[in-house]
Formats: C-alpha cells, sequence, structure tokens
C-alpha cells in the first residue's frame, strides 16, 4: 500500500468516530427521532472490508449503517443530514438511521429488519450471476442475524446455486443485550456456514489492515467463481446496542478491555511505528476529520425538512 493509502483508511476511521460522536451529542439533544445504531469501536471492519472491494461489487448490511456509508463514499454532509431527517440526507430524510442508501455507489442500503437483507443480498447476486457479471455482492450481518431463518435460507441458496456473495458477520459479542454463547451453539460463528459446504475463515476486527487482507482473499475467491464465502469479523461496539440500551449485560471492565485495543489506536501506532506517517502528520489528518464533522453537522441543521408531498416521492418506480 501507498502512503496515501494508509492515511486515507486511517482519515475514513476518524471520521467515523468523529460522526457517530456528534450523533450521539444530536440525539441527546432531541435533534434525532427513532432508533441511533453507533458504530464505535467497529470502525476497523467495514473499512478494511470496503477498501478491498472493486466498484463493481454491492455493500448491503444491516441497521448499524452510519460507518459502512462513509466508506461505500456518501459523503459526512449526507449522513448527518439523514440522521436528522433533512431533504439533503442520502435518503431525501425520510429513511433516517437505519435506512442511508446509494446504489449509484453500488451501496444498497442499511435494513431495519433483523437478517431480512440476507435473502436480498443473495438476489443481488443472482441477477449478477445471470448477467455475466463480475461483481460480488458484500453482505454485511451481526451475529445475532446468524440464529434466524433468513441467514439459514440465504445462505444455502447460496451454495445451491454458486452465488458470488461474501457473507460477512460483524461478531461484536452481543445480539442486542445478549452474549453470543448464550444464543448460539458454536462458539464461532463461522462454524455455521460448514453446514452448507461455504469455506469460512475468522480475522480480527480492530485490526484494519487484516481486516484488508482477508477481505482481499474472500473477494478474490468468490470472483474467482469458485461461489460464496463466508468471513467472521470478531470486534466489539464501545457504546451500547442503540442509544436507549442501559447495558446491564455486560460490565464495565469488559468494555475498558476492549476500548485498551481500540481500532483507530492500533492503527495509529503502526503508522508511527513503520514510519509509515508521523504523528504530526496524523494529527493533520484528525484535525481534516474533525472539521469535515463540525460543516457536516452546521450542514444538516441549516438544510430543510422534506415538505409533506414527498411522502408519496420514490414509492413506485415507471418501467416500460
Amino acid at each position: 500500500m501507498k502512503k496515501e493509502e494508509h492515511l486515507e483508511l486511517y482519515y475514513q476511521m476518524v471520521l467515523i468516530r468523529l460522526v457517530e460522536e456528534q450523533a450521539a451529542q444530536l440525539y441527546q439533544q432531541g435533534k434525532i427521532g427513532g432508533f441511533l445504531h453507533l458504530y464505535i469501536g467497529q470502525e476497523a471492519v467495514s473499512t478494511g472490508l470496503i477498501s478491498a472491494r472493486q466498484p463493481q461489487d454491492r455493500v448491503i448490511t444491516a441497521y448499524r449503517d452510519h460507518g459502512v456509508a462513509i466508506n461505500c463514499g456518501l459523503s459526512a454532509r449526507e449522513v448527518v443530514a439523514e440522521l436528522l431527517g433533512k431533504v439533503t440526507g442520502s435518503s431525501k430524510g425520510k429513511g433516517g438511521s437505519m435506512h442511508m442508501a446509494d446504489v449509484n455507489k453500488n451501496f444498497w442500503g442499511g435494513h431495519a429488519i433483523v437478517g431480512a437483507h440476507l435473502p436480498i443480498a443473495a438476489g443481488l447476486a443472482l441477477g449478477d450471476q445471470y448477467q455475466k457479471n463480475d461483481g460480488v455482492t458484500i453482505c454485511m450481518f451481526g451475529d445475532g442475524a446468524t440464529n434466524i431463518g433468513y441467514f439459514h435460507e440465504a445462505l444455502n441458496l447460496s451454495k445451491v446455486w454458486n452465488l458470488p456473495v461474501l457473507w460477512v458477520c460483524e461478531n461484536n459479542q452481543y445480539g442486542m443485550g445478549t452474549a453470543v454463547e448464550r444464543a448460539s451453539a458454536v462458539s464461532e460463528i463461522r462454524q455455521k456456514a460448514e453446514g452448507y459446504s461455504i469455506p469460512s475463515s475468522r480475522v480480527d476486527g480492530m485490526d484494519v489492515l487484516a481486516v484488508r487482507k482477508a477481505s482481499e482473499e474472500a473477494i478474490a475467491y468468490v470472483r474467482s467463481g469458485k461461489g460464496p464465502y463466508f468471513l467472521e469479523i470478531v470486534t466489539y461496539r464501545f457504546r451500547g446496542h442503540s442509544m436507549g440500551d442501559p447495558e446491564r449485560y455486560r460490565k464495565a471492565e469488559e468494555v475498558r478491555q476492549w476500548q485498551e485495543n481500540d481500532p483507530i489506536g492500533i492503527y495509529r501506532r503502526y503508522l508511527v511505528d513503520h514510519a509509515i506517517a508521523t504523528e504530526s502528520e496524523l494529527n493533520e489528518v484528525d484535525q481534516r476529520a474533525n472539521e469535515t464533522t463540525l460543516d457536516a453537522v452546521q450542514f444538516a441543521e441549516s438544510s430543510p425538512e422534506p415538505p409533506a408531498e414527498m411522502l408519496f416521492q420514490h414509492i413506485y418506480v415507471d418501467a416500460d
């Protein structure tokens, strides 16, 4: 990787962190309604994963989608405006936190129903296969989604039809407030792919370069025509499941231990220790990300809300 690529990965991770911290403040001020699922602690997952994709590769994810949207190329302005329900948001202010999307960037959205987007991912991959495209569908979901029917149905058909889809489980240790070991019969989520003869691997989700390398290998496997692949990325969310989460199900010491392995701090130390970037250069990146975040908040707060007639727009599509 070139120095510029390293700095871009670092910038994206810092930007996601700062946008999410601002989102938490805006929610507490009553400026964001509904649910809000923060990505703090998981920045290395989507940053490493999406940096490995090609433009023709589709990305679809669950409701913890703000960071994924930024990695896919949506601006911080679009993301924050959508959180505030403004017409300048990525979904014109009608989707909110869980429904960021931009198909022009091959980001097929966040989805609020747990696991419901997995069959959609299989359909996207089937479409590419039918049209003989070389695109890979990257489907991200949490560990909790692997315990429901959508997961098993989608994985089974993806193998039966040999679909070009990369299944990515973001194992952040908890499905809402339930620890993995209390809800899953296997200790490693990737083992669930074995029942469908889908090859799998597991990677440290706090190390952005490890995620990138594993993702490059997995995407290359799928693109080669060998069928689906399952990648489990082990990570941890530093905040609650959503803003209303009292977090009684985990101890503060556990959170502190994971925070000592902060993905941004790990990568920053790597860049300095390997003489890729200086502390001064990284501080400049931090400042740029901070300015971008503050600009996004100002832009969103000054943007208009969608007019009432927009309720009836973007519902149907004209087709010949």
